[in-house]
Parts: structure tokens; C-alpha cells; sequence
């Protein structure tokens, strides 16, 4: 199932518009500058709240991604879509300098071919993916309802990285559970500590 589900994503349902913008959702260094501006302007500006989400959301999406992700991909190593067959689509945005100005670029779309040696798997788990759960899930946590909209754009950068030729459906679903359950643990320890440290009420009604 995982490989023809993967090749109705990345070779059936594509168009010229969704190249762009599956490629700009799944690239984080076009949007780094962006993301980094934006967190520095709500650390100065927002409330305890929005503070203490930032921080918690960073130290969870760090742990996540540095030693789960990481660790499990140097274990399962499994091959990437594009590295295991033939005529996948790779979809990426053009190269530039600042990486920002690549959205602005023709994307480049380019078909695999199958690797003649050895190859380093690194597809399972998706980082990308895990690591955007991870703030969604922790965003939910601190904000409520406000923040379900977090949740959707997390499931589009998963779907991004299938249509990209970057992972397999499965990652990319057993991704986003783990991710759920690595965040859900992570905030418990969280608001534990806070509590332990002094905080009178959780840290999430603080």
C-alpha cells in the first residue's frame, strides 16, 4: 500500500501551482529568516504565555528532532523514496541566496534514478514532520482551539514531503504519532518541573 499510495501523491496528484507550493511548505530554510524574525518580535512583545510557549515548543522540537528522530533514523535506516526507485519526482525550490528568494523561482523538478551503490537510508522518521506536530501539539496545549489551525498546516508539510519525493507515506503517518507521543510525555515533564520549581498553577494556566 505504502508504494502506490506514495506514487498517486507524487506522480497523479500534482500540478505546476502545487509543485511551488509543496516545495516552498517543505523547505524550512526559505522560511528560517522569517520564522527566526517572528519568534524574536513575540519573545519581546508577547505575554508569560506566548514566552513560555516558545521556549517549551523549542526544547521539545530540539529533543524531538536531535535525539529521537535523529537516533531512529541512524537505526532504521531505510532509503528514501527517491533513493530506492526510478522516476520519482523530485520537487524542490531553485537555489538562492538568501534561500528566501527561491519562492520566487522557478521550482525544479528533476526524476530519480536508482542508486548503483550502497545508499545511507535517512527516511524514517520524518524530522520535518515530527517537528512540526511537535510545535502544533504543544501550541494546542498552551493556546486551546485557537491554535487547531497549527495541526492542519503540520499535516500539509507531511503531505508536502511525500509529494516531494523526500518520504514515504508511512513515515510520514508513523511519524506524526510518534510525534504526539514523544510531546505529550515532554509536556507532562514540563509542567512537572515547573510546578517542582515553584510555578503555584500549571504551566499552561499560568
Amino acid at each position: 500500500m505504502d508504494q502506490p499510495l506514495f506514487f498517486l501523491i507524487n506522480r497523479q496528484w500534482t500540478s505546476p501551482a502545487l509543485d511551488w507550493l509543496m516545495a516552498a511548505i517543505s523547505s524550512f530554510s526559505a522560511w528560517a529568516i522569517v520564522l527566526l524574525v517572528l519568534a524574536l518580535v513575540l519573545l519581546v512583545r508577547g505575554d508569560f504565555r506566548m514566552r513560555a510557549f516558545l521556549v517549551t515548543a523549542g526544547l521539545i522540537v530540539g529533543i524531538n528532532d536531535g535525539l529521537v528522530s535523529n537516533g531512529l533514523k541512524r537505526l532504521v535506516d531505510r532509503p528514501r523514496p527517491h533513493q530506492a526507485l526510478e522516476a520519482v519526482r523530485q520537487v524542490d525550490l531553485a537555489k538562492a541566496r538568501p534561500r528566501l528568494l527561491a519562492l520566487f523561482r522557478p521550482v525544479k523538478v528533476r526524476l530519480s534514478r536508482v542508486a548503483t551503490e550502497d545508499v545511507a537510508g535517512r527516511s524514517f522518521p520524518s524530522s520535518h514532520t515530527m517537528n512540526c506536530f511537535s510545535a502544533a501539539l504543544t501550541a494546542l496545549r498552551f493556546f486551546g482551539r485557537r491554535a487547531a489551525w497549527a495541526l492542519g498546516l503540520a499535516a500539509l508539510v507531511g503531505y508536502s514531503r511525500i509529494y516531494t519525493g523526500g518520504h514515504w507515506p508511512s513515515d510520514v503517518a508513523v511519524s506524526a504519532v510518534l510525534a504526539g507521543g514523544t510531546t505529550l510525555l515532554l509536556l507532562a515533564l514540563a509542567d512537572w518541573l515547573w510546578q517542582r520549581l515553584g510555578g503555584r498553577r500549571s504551566l499552561f494556566s499560568a
